[in-house]
């Protein structure tokens, strides 16, 4: 299975992965997102080690059966070869009602197919109130008008 654009990324192909990881993440589901990753990819998510499709499935129903209305703008940091690093924010709400924007950076390493081989995520959670978000648009893709992080000052 190839998933195109295919490295070495220029910095135009690293944008389109990085807003095709977006996509996808904004979907909200688990089942599309781990195809993006080799069988056998292993992550560090926060404290949280994964490794392969399966698992990382398992990771995400449980991410966003716990974070709510989930929103995400990634912007890319740096690339070179097979490797981008990344830089993002979601926002979230938790069963009580209590906002949250989360803050990260991403670094990403990629096979020859164009599939993630390692993740390795680094996220502080912000608590906000309601008024102070950011994000606004209905469930699923950003639309291509909304304004990107360092747009928005994030």
């Amino acid at each position: 299975m190839s998933r195109p654009p295919l490295p070495p990324f220029t910095s135009e192909t690293a944008a389109q992965k990085a807003r095709m990881a977006e996509d996808a993440w904004n979907s909200r589901d688990p089942e599309r997102v781990a195809l993006a990753y080799t069988p056998d990819s292993i992550w560090r998510n926060r404290a949280e080690f994964i490794q392969g499709r399966e698992s990382i499935a398992a990771f995400l129903q449980r991410k966003w059966a716990r974070e709510l209305e989930y929103r995400l703008i990634k912007e890319v940091w740096a690339h070179r070869d097979n490797r981008i690093a990344v830089r993002f924010a979601y926002e979230w709400r938790d069963d009580s009602g209590q906002w949250f924007r989360s803050y990260g950076n991403e670094n990403w390493e990629f096979d020859e197919a164009g599939l993630m081989r390692r993740r390795i995520a680094s996220i502080n959670d912000l608590p906000i109130a309601e008024a102070d978000r950011k994000y606004h648009w209905p469930l699923g893709r950003r639309p291509d008008d909304h304004p990107s992080l360092s747009d928005l000052g994030l």
